[in-house]
């Protein structure tokens, strides 16, 4: 469906998400809504929780549209008050990994995100409930769940400061074990490096996890990810820039609406980039069509330009650079 010229907009940045400062972004938005044509407001936050209940206020005052700009994370703490609501979502990617914005074809580049809301293509998708939280992306237990730990509490940004605490982490830990219970018919027992509750494709980076994985397809993409040998790791890289992962020996890929997942302790589970301390035992459901969201109307303009396939290139090739270091 189309969003019909939203009267209410709010937008909710958040300042210190990314690497980017968005002291401009009120110039920016100035630029492309006129206030004669719709109202905005725009709300910085200023504590973890605050877009929340920014987002939450702006429900219940009827606005049409509640734009997050910010990363995964401050994407999650407003989708989640618009489910099942009228309130269209809206993505300025600003942050780090950018995971959901980069599945969903959404620029980058803020003009251009910002032009696609202009445009208002809306469509609906799933978002998934684990316990008592809600992700919209991507939720992981294991190894992903301890980086993500220590990247919230890193004051640096970027792909380079994830990665450092991938590779300070990555020789001693010891993978855990897992009972996996899929659709309440099948039985999984498995020992696992990560395992990903995938509702789209990728951490983020264009680091794809899930090939497959539909944002509206009523299912969880289970990536089950063994430990592989820090000499296989530069191959386990390319075939995540790749989107080919699925074809490592390490990794098991399962379909399902519903997953319950036993571990041995409480622990952190990583939701949306975010690390949240959650109890052994996990049941995540799918919620299916629960969202509004814009996103680019054509598909055209979203094939991976040569500059973008230069940088995913030339990303991939620091890392390996990095590790060749490690390993030495």
């Amino acid at each position: 469906m189309e969003a019909s010229n939203p009267k209410k907009i709010r937008f909710i940045v958040n300042p210190i998400a990314g690497q980017h400062s968005k002291e401009s972004f009120p110039k920016l938005v100035e630029n492309f809504f006129d206030q004669g044509n719709a109202y905005y407001e725009i709300h910085f936050t200023h504590y973890v929780g605050h877009a929340t209940e920014l987002a939450n206020e702006a429900v219940k005052e009827n606005f049409d549209l509640v734009v997050a700009v910010g990363g995964d994370g401050t994407i999650n703490e407003v989708a989640r008050c618009l489910i099942h609501s009228q309130t269209v979502l809206g993505i300025v990617p600003s942050g780090s990994g950018n995971g959901l914005a980069r599945h969903l074809n959404i620029p980058i580049d803020m003009e251009k995100a910002l032009q696609v809301i202009r445009e208002g293509h809306v469509v609906q998708i799933d978002t998934v409930k684990i316990n008592h939280e809600v992700f919209i992306s991507i939720a992981g237990v294991g190894f992903d769940a301890l980086v993500a730990k220590h990247f919230a509490q890193d004051p640096n940004r970027g792909f380079f400061s994830y990665f450092k605490i991938v590779a300070a982490h990555y020789q001693r830990y010891k993978p855990e074990e897992y009972t996996l219970v899929l659709d309440n018919n099948k039985t999984i027992r498995t020992k696992a490096l990560i395992i990903s509750f995938a509702n789209s494709n990728q951490f983020g980076y264009n680091t794809t996890i899930a090939p497959d994985a539909s944002l509206n397809d009523g299912l969880l993409d289970v990536c089950i990810v063994k430990k592989p040998p820090l000499l296989e790791m530069p191959i386990i890289i390319n075939l995540l820039f790749l989107k080919m992962i699925d074809k490592s020996k390490h990794v098991t890929i399962h379909k399902a609406h519903t997953v319950k997942l036993v571990r041995s302790a409480a622990d952190v589970v990583n939701l949306d980039g975010e690390p949240v301390m959650m109890d052994e035992n996990l049941l995540a459901e799918v919620d299916p069509l629960s969202l509004n969201v814009i996103i680019p109307e054509s598909r055209d303009d979203l094939n991976p330009t040569e500059a973008l396939l230069e940088s995913i290139a030339n990303t991939r090739d620091k890392i390996k650079d990095e590790l060749m270091k490690i390993i030495s």
